[in-house]
């Protein structure tokens, strides 16, 4: 019976060899897509240059589409998988994290 927890397409077969595979590729490929936005998303903020920072946005915007679709194209192929959570968990969580807001500056109020 299949875990009814698991979010997922149906699998595709991946031969189980040394040599790297179509999944392993795209892997390697989406990890290096998310390392990639996280150092534009650093760079962005220290950017103090109007046209640097014009020109890393629209290369951060392209590298996070690039992301999205790697990750769509896994998951479409039954390669990337999640777990869906329960009512319950996803509440407690929530109670638990919404109590941070007393530590944001301003009393937690947006500005």
């Amino acid at each position: 019976m299949q875990n009814q927890n698991k979010i997922q397409n149906p699998s595709t077969q991946v031969p189980k060899t040394p040599q790297m595979n179509d999944r392993d590729f795209l892997n390697d490929m989406l990890s290096t897509e998310k390392y990639m936005t996280q150092s534009y998303t650093t760079a962005l903020h220290e950017a103090s240059h109007k046209h640097l920072y014009d020109d890393l946005l629209l290369i951060f915007n392209e590298t996070q589409q690039m992301q999205r679709e790697l990750y769509n194209l896994m998951f479409q192929k039954g390669w990337y998988k999640m777990e869906a959570q329960d009512t319950q968990k996803i509440q407690q969580s929530y109670q638990q994290h919404s109590g941070y807001t007393n530590q944001f500056p301003y009393n937690g109020q947006l500005q």
